[in-house]
């Protein structure tokens, strides 16, 4: 190579550096270039890619652009990847309940937080935010009523629907009295019930706590001397703890009124003979089950989005992806939890 090689010759360079480094082994010599800019190094650095070739004769100066120019090349695509072997199956296994460990583990010490947090308000009511107690009821609690009795009413009309199909058919159509009230009271009233809290206030704890941390806001209340755990967990999980069980009846009271309204029109169970064989045969112990259930599901919902809202990053791709990952969660641990009462339960016999 001689002379000044710039943007013009780039066509020409590039294919004559190409085609030769295609035949074999190359030498490239440079001494004798008077001019030697980016598009020439690059048509060097895409020469040395198409097989082997030497370059001499660079001077410091353009051995430096050629090193540039090679650093900024785009990385070839990785190659595919080799099929796992077990050890490979087994690791990812164990790094994954490992991950999982960690995160029980960071949620249990969200819960240790906020008793910490709680008994310190009790101790100085003063720190206590009164106001933003109320409000978080009311958005937790007040403005999920519609949904929830609605959810519950068709639920109750869908068990009686269908208890009286199959009961029908053996002479015992009075037992869906039975059927509803113990599914409603023992199980799907609570169990909807938080799964549908899970949904609208998991991802509210959520967005509200990481729009917060994106705009830097809890450092600003930290810089302020206010503690993020006193002024944001504890009323949240707080008025889920209190409007949760209340939440709860209004749900089991809506499956129930469901339930009768179709028994009375499929079967033709009056509500007074339903009323009647419901407080006769059903224990309030069925009520109980379900209610025993409630503080743990709203412990379980307010510490997973607390949780998640703190985990989120400076992006609204991370408060999505957080706002997305703690419904999941909180829906999960819910069922696993409402499963493990379940097993509990008729372990003892109840």
């Amino acid at each position: 190579m001689q002379g000044a090689f710039s943007l013009a010759a780039l066509t020409t360079l590039s294919k004559t550096l190409t085609a030769a480094a295609a035949n074999g082994p190359t030498t490239i010599d440079t001494a004798n270039v008077t001019r030697l800019d980016t598009s020439a190094a690059y048509a060097l650095a895409q020469a040395e890619k198409s097989g082997p070739v030497t370059i001499t004769g660079l001077t410091p100066d353009t051995q430096a652009l050629l090193n540039t120019v090679r650093r900024a090349l785009p990385k070839p695509d990785r190659a595919a990847q080799k099929p796992k072997t077990l050890s490979d199956q087994l690791e990812s296994v164990g790094r994954t309940m490992a991950g999982a460990g960690h995160f029980m583990l960071e949620l249990l010490g969200y819960f240790g937080l906020f008793l910490d947090r709680l008994v310190r308000s009790i101790r100085h009511p003063s720190e206590f935010r009164l106001t933003a107690l109320v409000h978080h009821c009311q958005e937790v609690g007040v403005k999920a009523v519609p949904i929830v009795a609605l959810m519950s009413f068709l639920i109750g009309i869908v068990l009686a629907f269908q208890g009286a199909s199959q009961l029908r058919q053996f002479g015992a159509e009075v037992f869906v009295v039975d059927l509803i009230a113990v599914s409603i009271l023992r199980e799907l009233g609570i169990l909807l019930t938080a799964i549908i809290v899970a949904g609208r206030t998991a991802s509210a704890f959520t967005a509200a706590i990481g729009s917060m941390k994106m705009r830097e806001e809890i450092d600003a209340m930290r810089t302020l001397g206010i503690d993020p755990a006193t002024a944001l967990f504890v009323p949240r999980i707080l008025s889920l703890l209190i409007m949760l069980p209340i939440l709860g009846l209004i749900a089991n009271l809506s499956g129930l009124i469901g339930g009768a309204l179709m028994s009375w029109v499929e079967l033709g169970i009056s509500p007074g003979m339903f009323q009647s064989r419901l407080v006769e045969n059903t224990g309030v112990w069925h009520l109980l089950v379900g209610m025993i259930k409630a503080p743990f599901f709203a412990l379980i919902i307010g510490i997973v989005g607390c949780h998640a809202g703190m985990q989120v990053g400076s992006n609204a791709e991370s408060l999505g992806q957080k706002t997305s990952s703690s419904v999941v969660t909180a829906i999960f641990a819910v069922i696993v939890t409402d499963a493990i009462f379940s097993i509990f339960f008729a372990q003892v016999g109840v």
